[in-house]
């Protein structure tokens, strides 16, 4: 008889925080999140709350404001309470309204800090990849991640390049 591709239904539900180097919170086992699994997860729509506060980040008021910056990325990671972000999560790319001599703006969540870039600076390394997907404005914003960018549109649907 043929062994089922997929396991039983019980053992795939998560509890508690997951992250590739972290045992789950929780469980007796000590599983960790698979690539495959933290993927699934990172694919699913973007919620309201997160897609606002992310736009935020062109306000420019917050970029001085540490409580603000901490409530961004309170509400981030709120969004994937499963995932530990912090070694996968490079930095978000969004395009930057505040004035005709910028192209984008960063959230870095390593120091929490936001960024308005102009046309003419760098960005860094690890978030350059993003800058023209983000300068175009077809997304509303791009999640840069250790092994991919993910698109995510106006609507929360997620592309991943």
């Amino acid at each position: 008889m043929p062994r089922p591709i997929v396991g039983n239904r019980q053992n795939q539900q998560f509890q508690g925080t997951l992250s590739l180097n972290q045992k789950t919170a929780g469980s007796t086992q000590g599983r960790t999140m698979s690539k495959l699994e933290r993927d699934r997860l990172l694919r699913k729509p973007r919620s309201k709350e997160y897609m606002e506060a992310i736009r935020k980040l062109d306000a420019g008021s917050h970029v001085h404001n540490r409580a603000q910056v901490e409530e961004i990325i309170s509400i981030l990671q709120e969004e994937f309470p499963m995932i530990e972000l912090a070694g996968i999560l490079e930095g978000i790319v969004a395009k930057c309204y505040i004035g005709p001599e910028y192209d984008v703006h960063t959230l870095s969540l390593t120091g929490g800090i936001i960024h308005h870039y102009q046309k003419n600076e760098g960005l860094p390394a690890n978030l350059t990849k993003a800058r023209a997907l983000a300068a175009r404005g077809t997304y509303e914003f791009i999640e840069v991640y250790t092994d991919c960018c993910r698109c995510v549109c106006s609507d929360g649907s997620v592309a991943v390049f």
